[in-house]
């Protein structure tokens, strides 16, 4: 047996053992952090290719992620990272948010692993990440931090699976082109939003300016809208991508108006310059409110005035949302269909 394949079943066999201390490092690339241990000792001392173990417990930092093939894995729900602690000394902490993972402009992070933790109570964001390529944010637990609780810019072919975003201040999950710049819609490759639970967040999931990805089988309820999709007259357009197999029900809470929406409430889906998304196959129901954005699914025209055009909105079961279950108040968009909807009411009435 080579000399690395037997360091790396002794370093095994000591972490099976709970032999290993904090960011202890080993050939077998495992490091295991416990309570009063720093994760961000853990991480900076990782190699690519790497895990950071992190043991049940709370864990008041930041966590900063600048090197790829890292896996930061916890306990689930029982591995909780917060602000508070004296180890907000990093870029990501001084930012507000609770984990980052930053690749630079053309050399991006590519197969970073985020799960089992909780992330909650930053300032900004729960899990922050730009310039990353395959990044994976799964059973993660991100709430009550006060602006997004799961984002991405300038990334390409994540995915973000199974997690539960609650109590976000402005999005549950967040997927943008870039945030801070202007810019076409960014091809995410085939970023795929699937299965997760988004409640009590001002906006469940919000894709902005970017095209090529997948939200699907989430679950969206008691957020102020449930699925915002969002582009601008800007090229290429945002767009191409699909929205299917979601239960959006109940998205009820009432939040104010910002400098570039209007006040939302009962909103289930809606699109805003965006060309050629398909909504299919989703639930939507009992979204209630008198917004201009209220309703099922609502087509609406940027803030911008950019046009929805070319979207289908097919095969939906879109019951009791008020004032309608299905709405198109772009009326200069062009090609948009209406199709195959299980649905009671509607503006204009054809649409049903």
């Amino acid at each position: 047996m080579a000399l690395r394949q037997m360091k790396y079943m002794g370093c095994v066999a000591a972490v099976m053992a709970g032999g290993l201390g904090a960011g202890a490092p080993c050939d077998g690339g495992r490091h295991v952090v416990r309570p009063g241990d720093s994760i961000q000792r853990a991480v900076d001392r990782a190699r690519p290719g790497d895990t950071v173990v992190i043991k049940p417990g709370i864990y008041q930092e930041s966590v900063l992620i600048n090197k790829s093939r890292l896996r930061l894995v916890g306990a689930g729900e029982k591995t909780v990272i917060k602000p508070g602690g004296k180890r907000a000394e990093n870029a990501c902490g001084q930012e507000g948010n609770g984990i980052c993972v930053i690749g630079s402009k053309g050399h991006p992070l590519h197969d970073v692993h985020i799960r089992s933790l909780t992330v909650a109570d930053f300032k900004r964001n729960g899990i922050w990440a730009s310039g990353t390529e395959r990044l994976t944010v799964s059973g993660v637990t991100s709430r009550k931090n006060r602006v997004w609780g799961i984002a991405t810019e300038k990334s390409t072919a994540s995915l973000i699976r199974d997690n539960k975003v609650i109590g976000n201040g402005d999005s549950g999950i967040f997927v943008a082109n870039t945030v801070k710049e202007e810019g076409g819609a960014t091809d995410t490759r085939g970023t795929a939003i699937f299965q997760n639970l988004m409640t009590d967040n001002r906006i469940g999931v919000t894709v902005r300016r970017v095209r090529n990805l997948t939200v699907s089988h989430n679950t969206m309820t008691g957020n102020c809208g449930g699925a915002f999709i969002v582009g601008d007259e800007s090229r290429p357009r945002a767009g191409a991508l699909t929205v299917r197999n979601n239960e959006i029900t109940k998205n009820n809470k009432y939040c104010p108006a910002n400098p570039r929406l209007p006040f939302i409430q009962g909103s289930g889906i809606v699109l805003t310059g965006t060309e050629e998304a398909k909504v299919v196959h989703n639930l939507i129901r009992d979204n209630a409110g008198k917004s201009p954005l209220s309703g099922g699914v609502v087509l609406f025209h940027s803030f911008v005035k950019a046009l929805n055009e070319r979207n289908v909105i097919g095969d939906n079961e879109v019951l009791g949302n008020k004032p309608v279950d299905l709405a198109n108040r772009d009326t200069e968009g062009r090609g948009n269909e209406f199709h195959g909807n299980k649905c009671r009411t509607s503006e204009p009435a054809r649409l049903c």
